[in-house]
């Protein structure tokens, strides 16, 4: 299969972790970027990372670059792009814009330029144009502007990747997908060792973990846009579902979620289900700081939860609970803290072997 550039949107700090992934399944000249990671692949490595990655939010195939100095310059390079390459006006389409620098300031100004441009060389060549359906486009196209450098990519994913289908309940704030598989995969948790989730809000920690433990691909129960385009092979993407499913694990690692409200516990049973790791997932309701660990080592992986309305000496002292608990109770356990509480964590009291800037 001929090779093509494609680009994978993460977040920061999981540009590694997303690259390692990359790299497993067959993709070549894999390059960490700011946010993202580039490599070349076969529209078969397209599918199949849509299907399996944990830790990408979206595969972006870049299909056009340029410079641009102001608006006029960008509308005309793209109104001669060959559109009617991708497009038919009974196609519909989307555009997604990120900008940085400063020639460009506004995203939503950038997408409405780049819609005005396809829209007008459309309806010159074909004396109509494609309709713009935000919410379930034939085509998805992604434009990114730093400083007079822009790449247009046809974006294969759709909704993004963090959005397994799993979680249709939540409690607030929740943690998002990517983000915590990201986190399990940076701290080197192997699978086979107890894994403790015990604030566990809606459960994004423990089922993330679980899904990894079964190996279980977390875009098994989603569509996709490139299922959309006019070359679309159901079949080998359906023969790459069936290897995954032929792959799963039955013998998973103990994952215990505990949280001190029922409600949270009752939406990570339910969540759990979704997504086909209930089996694996011992959940009940704890309070953190009376429990005791059923194994003599193990992982622990902690969101604490937020709350706004806390003043800084209840946050402080909230954190130097949870680090003597740790201490007292976990002491032969490795610990994982997601925390935006930048200066109560000082007062954890416990020293830091590792620390990672995230989002």
């Amino acid at each position: 299969m001929d090779r093509q550039e494609i680009i994978v949107k993460t977040f920061k700090g999981l540009e590694s972790v997303l690259a390692n992934e990359m790299t497993a399944m067959g993709c070549q000249d894999v390059q960490l970027l700011s946010r993202a990671v580039k490599a070349n692949a076969t529209i078969e490595d397209v599918y199949r990372l849509n299907v399996t990655l944990r830790t990408g939010l979206r595969i972006l195939a870049p299909i056009f670059t340029g410079r641009a100095a102001h608006d006029k310059e960008l509308y005309d390079q793209l109104f001669y792009f060959p559109w009617s390459d991708y497009l038919t006006p009974d196609d519909t389409f989307a555009i997604q814009a990120t900008v940085s620098g400063t020639i460009f300031t506004h995203s939503h100004f950038v997408s409405l330029r780049t819609k005005d441009a396809i829209a007008d060389s459309m309806r010159r060549k074909y004396g109509r144009r494609p309709s713009v359906d935000t919410e379930n486009p034939t085509f998805l196209f992604n434009i990114h502007i730093h400083e007079n450098r822009f790449t247009l990519s046809l974006d294969s994913t759709g909704y993004s990747l963090d959005r397994r289908g799993y979680r249709l309940q939540k409690t607030e704030a929740p943690l998002n997908e990517v983000l915590a598989a990201g986190i399990i995969k940076l701290s080197g948790w192997g699978g086979n060792e107890p894994f403790y989730d015990p604030m566990c809000g809606s459960g994004t920690f423990s089922i993330e973990a679980a899904m990894m433990a079964a190996n279980i691909a977390p875009g098994l129960r989603r569509s996709f846009s490139f299922e959309k385009w006019p070359d679309f092979d159901p079949e080998l993407l359906q023969s790459i579902k069936d290897e995954c499913i032929a792959n799963q694990r039955e013998d998973a690692t103990p994952i215990l979620a505990r949280d001190l409200d029922s409600r949270a516990v009752s939406i990570l049973q339910a969540n759990a289900e979704r997504a086909g790791v209930e089996d694996f997932i011992s959940a009940k309701r704890e309070d953190f700081f009376v429990s005791k660990p059923r194994h003599a080592h193990g992982w622990v992986f902690l969101n604490p939860p937020y709350d706004e309305r806390l003043s800084q000496d209840s946050i402080v002292t909230f954190y130097q609970d949870i680090g003597s608990h740790l201490k007292k109770s976990y002491p032969d356990f490795t610990a994982w803290v997601l925390s935006g509480h930048l200066e109560a964590i000082k007062y954890f009291g416990l020293k830091p072997l590792q620390k990672f800037d995230l989002l």
